[in-house]
């Protein structure tokens, strides 16, 4: 059985550090106009109206953006993750006697679902604020059956109101049955813990292929990172521009997307000359942050996209729509999937 060499990096049959100078400095351009580009074609097309966020097209691209970005926790991170944590360059104790990769991307999923529950709680308080500062167009249903005769009743004092809320209902855009149905309502944020997981992964790519010397390593790279950030880019342009927010915070999140692997694979060449991708501080650093990222993405992708989308009442009455989107999806997953066989 084959072990693992922990001082050496990778092979030296392929090494040409002038070559691989140049080939890096040629995927730094390439990955950041795909990134770009990816990124940039959703928010384009809800800035100039050209991609409505009620048409069956933007509906198909939410689709195959969830594909992709399940694919990239799935079949990307999480296994990179576990051959991190699983490497025996690692202490025996206590890596190697637990599947920690797994385990932390568990915990990171479950994280995420309790920010995401208090962000869209905290939103639903915000927007009553707002509407009883602004014109008082609030109006409390107090009590469990008077909401099915359609009746309201005017706030009561504060110790009636604190009991007998059930339903909330402002200015006819938010209803909640309080404490239970908040996840009828879209995060304003969750597009940013999205990003937070995209980037963690981006950075960890950008820097394995800015300490490579070897030119068998970062040719087939260039083209695999290209296709994956444009695909990674394209999911979460969409996610930006369906999300609340300003135009200043779209084109910050869009940038630091675009340049994140860029400035790994530049970060990565500077420190290749010292820097041991099998060390055990390395291997657990990239092995905790791949596992948070694939926990991240993997809920991103099926509560925040497909589960909003997929069990919609306009997804469950439409059956062209419904052929349309797990159609997009099953190709967002595969294609996406398919580029782990080169990166």
């Amino acid at each position: 059985m084959a072990t693992t060499n922990c001082k050496e990096t990778e092979s030296t049959e392929c090494r040409n550090d002038s070559d691989a100078f140049l080939l890096k400095m040629i995927a730094i351009a390439a990955i950041l106009i795909s990134g770009a580009a990816g990124i940039a074609i959703p928010l384009i097309g809800k800035e100039k109206k050209l991609l409505r966020t009620d048409s069956n097209l933007f509906f198909a691209s939410k689709a195959f953006a969830a594909g992709v970005i399940l694919a990239t926790g799935f079949v990307h991170i999480l296994p990179d993750a576990t051959s991190a944590l699983t490497n025996t360059c690692l202490p025996e104790t206590p890596w190697l006697r637990f599947l920690f990769a797994g385990f932390i991307a568990m915990i990171s999923a479950l994280l995420t679902l309790v920010a995401d529950f208090l962000e869209r709680k905290r939103m639903i308080l915000y927007e009553l604020f707002l509407e009883s500062e602004s014109d008082g167009q609030i109006v409390a249903v107090l009590g469990g059956s008077s909401n099915s005769h359609g009746q309201s009743h005017a706030f009561g004092d504060e110790a009636d109101v604190a009991e007998g809320i059930r339903h909330v209902v402002v200015s006819q855009t938010i209803t909640c049955v309080y404490g239970l149905c908040v996840a009828q309502i879209p995060g304003r944020n969750y597009p940013q813990i999205l990003e937070v997981g995209i980037v963690s992964h981006s950075v960890i790519i950008g820097l394995s292929l800015g300490v490579s010397h070897s030119l068998c390593t970062i040719r087939p790279l260039i083209a695999a990172l290209s296709f994956h950030q444009f695909f990674e880019g394209f999911a979460l342009g969409g996610c930006i521009s369906q999300a609340q927010l300003e135009k200043l915070s779209r084109m910050l999140m869009a940038f630091f997307f675009a340049v994140t692997t860029p400035a790994g694979i530049g970060m990565g060449t500077g420190i290749a000359s010292f820097y041991n991708s099998n060390s055990p501080r390395a291997l657990v650093v990239e092995g905790v942050l791949d596992s948070i990222s694939a926990g991240i993405l993997v809920y991103m992708a099926l509560v925040d996209l497909i589960a909003t989308d997929f069990l919609s009442k306009r997804m469950r009455c439409n059956a062209k729509l419904q052929i349309i989107c797990y159609f997009a999806l099953f190709l967002g997953a595969l294609s996406m999937s398919s580029l782990a066989i080169w990166a």
